[in-house]
C-alpha cells in the first residue's frame, strides 16, 4: 500500500520546487515587494548575468556581422568583444615569420612589463613625467656618443626621440631646408627651388618629405649589379640649391652600406671650389645599430666633417617594438632655433621639435632598457648572431643552384636573391607559395634603370634562429620542386609595364585575401 504520509510529503516538496522555479527563473523573475522601476532594474541585471553565463561562442554575438562602417548601436560584453577581435586577428600573418620587416618582433618579458606599466603615460607631459624625459635624454646622449658626435663628457647632445625614422627624416630635412634658406637670404639669393640629392634606392619617406615640404628630389639612378647611390654621380647632381645629400647606411633593397666616406671627400672638394657648403645627412635607419658594433673602423658618422645629422630606428636593430626612432645633430648650430617651439601650458617651459605632439612613453622606456640591459657587448653579440644566421640562410639558398645572391656580406643582415632563370616562373610565384607555410617574403622589382631585376628578400632579426633558416631553405626547395611540375604562367617575355602590373597584382591578391577573411 502507498503510505499517505509519504505521498503528502512528496506533494509539499513538489509545490516548493514549482515556487522556486517561478521566483528564480530569469523568464519569470518575481519581486513582490519592489517598485516597478526597481523591478525593471533588477530584471535587467538578471538578464545581464544570464548573458555572462553563456559561452561566448554560444551567444548571439558570434552570429551577428562585425560592424565595419558604423559604430554599433548597443554595447556587448567585454569577453565577446575581445573574442571577436581576437579571432579576426588570427588571420594576420605571424610577425616572427614576417621576413619582409626590419621591425623588432620579440623583446624580453621584463621589458614588456615596463612598457605596459608606462602605457598610460603621455610622453609630451614632460613636467608631469620628468623621469621619462630624463630617460629620453640619456638615450639621445648614448646614441650621439655611439655615432662619435663632438660632445664633451658632461655636455648634452642635440637630438630627439620620434615615432620612427620617417619622422626623424622629416625633422632633419626641415633643419637642412631652413639652414639653406637662412644662408640664401643672407646672400640676397632666391629660396624658392631647394633640392635634395639621393639614390633611387631611398625609402619612400624621402619622397614624402620632398612632396610634403616642396623640395625637389634629385635621384641617382641605379644599374644592374650596383644597387646603391654612386657618390661620384651624386656629387655631380649637387648645385647651389642642394640643401643636403642623403646617404643610406643599409639600403632597404639589399642591405648594403653606401660609401659615405668617399661621398664626404668628393663633396668637400666641390664645396671648396664653389663655396656652397653642401652638407650630408646619413639615413642609418637600419645600419645605425649595426655598423658601430661590427665595423667600428668604418667611417660613416660624425667623424666625417660634412655629416650634420643622422637618423636611426630604435624599432629595427635598436631592438624595440615598433614606434621609436631617433635623430641626432652634430651640434646646436645644425638645428636652427626658429624650428624649436617653446610651450608652457603644461607647467613649465618645454622646448619641442616634433611633427606630432602626444605619443606614448613605452617605447622610450624600452629603448633605455635595452641600452642598460645589453650594453655594447650585448648588442654586439646579438648582431653577430644575426649575421651568422644570415650566412646559414644565404648558403642554403646558394646550394639550391637556382638563385643569384644580390646582397653583400657587409651591411644589414639580410639575404636578397633573384632567380637565375625567370623564363618559366617568377619570384612572385615563389613568395606567394611560401605563404602557405606561414613565411612572408617580399618580392619586388628594383628602382629606376634596374626595373627588370625582380628580387626576394629575407631580413634576419634577433628572433630568427639557425633552425628557422634551415626550415625556410627546405620550404623554398619544396616550392621550387612543385613549380617545376607546373605549366609556366609566362607566355612571352614580359615588358617592363607587364612586370610592374604583376607586382601590383601580387600585392593586391594579398590584400584581397586578408579582406576576404573579415566578416
Amino acid at each position: 500500500m502507498t503510505d499517505p504520509f509519504a505521498t503528502s510529503l512528496q506533494r509539499v516538496f513538489l509545490y516548493i520546487s514549482y515556487a522556486s522555479l517561478y521566483i528564480y527563473s530569469p523568464r519569470y523573475t518575481y519581486f513582490p515587494t519592489c517598485s516597478t522601476a526597481k523591478k525593471e532594474t533588477m530584471l535587467a541585471a538578471t538578464n545581464a548575468t544570464e548573458e555572462h553565463v553563456h559561452s561566448t561562442f554560444a551567444s548571439r554575438y558570434v552570429r551577428a556581422p562585425v560592424p565595419r562602417f558604423k559604430m554599433p548601436e548597443k554595447s556587448i560584453p567585454k569577453d565577446a568583444a575581445y573574442q571577436v577581435i581576437h579571432d579576426e586577428l588570427m588571420l594576420d600573418g605571424n610577425p616572427r615569420l614576417n621576413l619582409a620587416s626590419f621591425v623588432t618582433t620579440w623583446m624580453e618579458p621584463e621589458c614588456d612589463k615596463l612598457m605596459m606599466a608606462a602605457i598610460n603615460k603621455n610622453y609630451v607631459d614632460m613636467d608631469e613625467y620628468p623621469v621619462t624625459t630624463e630617460l629620453q635624454n640619456r638615450c639621445v646622449n648614448m646614441i650621439a656618443n655611439l655615432f662619435h658626435a663632438p660632445v664633451g663628457e658632461e655636455e648634452t647632445a642635440v637630438g630627439v626621440g620620434t615615432v620612427g625614422s620617417s619622422e626623424a627624416i622629416m625633422l632633419a630635412g626641415l633643419a637642412f631646408k631652413r639652414r639653406w634658406q637662412h644662408k640664401r637670404k643672407t646672400e640676397g639669393k632666391p629660396t624658392d627651388n631647394p633640392n635634395i640629392v639621393t639614390g633611387a634606392n631611398v625609402q619612400v619617406c624621402w619622397e614624402k618629405f620632398a612632396r610634403y615640404f616642396e623640395v625637389e628630389l634629385k635621384e641617382v639612378k641605379l644599374k644592374e649589379g650596383y644597387y646603391v647611390m654612386d657618390p661620384e654621380q651624386a656629387v655631380e647632381l649637387v648645385d647651389e640649391n642642394t640643401i643636403c645629400v642623403a646617404a643610406i647606411l643599409g639600403s632597404t633593397l639589399t642591405g648594403e652600406f653606401e660609401d659615405v666616406k668617399t661621398l664626404n671627400d668628393l663633396l668637400m672638394k666641390k664645396n671648396e671650389e664653389t663655396g656652397w657648403g653642401t652638407p650630408i645627412h646619413v639615413d642609418a635607419a637600419s645600419g645605425g645599430f649595426i655598423a658601430p658594433f661590427l665595423y667600428p673602423d668604418l667611417e660613416w658618422d660624425f667623424r666625417l666633417p660634412l655629416v650634420k645629422s643622422i637618423n636611426v630606428s630604435g624599432h629595427k636593430y635598436g631592438l624595440v617594438y615598433a614606434g621609436v626612432g631617433w635623430v641626432v645633430w652634430r651640434n646646436k648650430e645644425d638645428l636652427p632655433d626658429d624650428l624649436v617651439f617653446h610651450i608652457n601650458y603644461l607647467g613649465s617651459d618645454q622646448p619641442t621639435f616634433t611633427l606630432n605632439f602626444s605619443k606614448g612613453s613605452s617605447q622610450i622606456i624600452a629603448q633605455y632598457y635595452q641600452f642598460l640591459r645589453l650594453g655594447f657587448e650585448g648588442y654586439k653579440n646579438i648582431i653577430e648572431n644575426c649575421m651568422e644566421n644570415m650566412k646559414v640562410l644565404k648558403q642554403g639558398i646558394q646550394n639550391t643552384g637556382r638563385f643569384n645572391i644580390l646582397s653583400k656580406d657587409i651591411g644589414v643582415p639580410l639575404v636578397a636573391f633573384s632567380l637565375k632563370d625567370s623564363s618559366k616562373h617568377t619570384v612572385f610565384e615563389i613568395a606567394e607559395n611560401l605563404r602557405r607555410f606561414g613565411w612572408i617574403l617580399p618580392a619586388y622589382t628594383m628602382p629606376a634603370n634596374a626595373q627588370h631585376v625582380a628580387v626576394l628578400r629575407a631580413v634576419i632579426r634577433e628572433d630568427f634562429s639557425h633552425g628557422l633558416a634551415k626550415r625556410l631553405v627546405e620550404h623554398i626547395e619544396q616550392v621550387l620542386k612543385e613549380m617545376d611540375g607546373l605549366p609556366s604562367r609566362l607566355q612571352h617575355k614580359k615588358t617592363e609595364r607587364e612586370t610592374q602590373e604583376e607586382v601590383f597584382r601580387y600585392w593586391k591578391r594579398l590584400v584581397d585575401r586578408k579582406r576576404a577573411g573579415v566578416c
